[in-house]
């Protein structure tokens, strides 16, 4: 537990929240500024920045608790579709350094924008904006 960390206070019953899923190493709340009513956030227990550090043997029961609440949430709210999400870093507008993903319950024409889509100059440099990350994947 990171003390500076309001997600492990959180975790830790020192904050309140409208808890809605405890289980194992994974907890889920309610989101406090949501998107969406429901718009809840799926953290695990144990203080990791981002999903870089996120041990893989986790990755299981996280899987688990996005499936269960995700499914709840939309029970809940009457939603239509659902978006999950997670920021890593600040300039990917990750604002808690604690991992956590976000499940954002949606409704048809409920007006929320994603993101703005761009296109590569030609085919070529989308070959080699490939290749680079393959060879980084080693």
């Amino acid at each position: 537990m990171s003390q500076d960390c309001i997600f492990c206070r959180i975790v830790a019953g020192e904050i309140p929240s409208a808890k809605i899923y405890d289980h194992g190493g994974v907890f889920a709340f309610l989101d406090i500024a949501p998107v969406n009513k429901g718009h809840a956030l799926v953290v695990p227990k144990k203080h990791y920045e981002t999903l870089f550090e996120l041990p893989e043997d986790l990755g299981r029961e996280l899987t688990i608790a996005l499936k269960t609440v995700g499914r709840a949430v939309m029970r809940a709210t009457g939603a239509t579709g659902l978006n999950l999400g997670m920021n890593n870093f600040e300039a990917a507008g990750q604002l808690v350094n604690h991992a956590h993903f976000h499940l954002i319950p949606r409704h048809q024409g409920d007006g929320l924008n994603l993101w703005t889509q761009h296109a590569y100059e030609n085919d070529e440099e989308m070959r080699k904006l490939a290749q680079a990350i393959r060879s980084a994947i080693g």
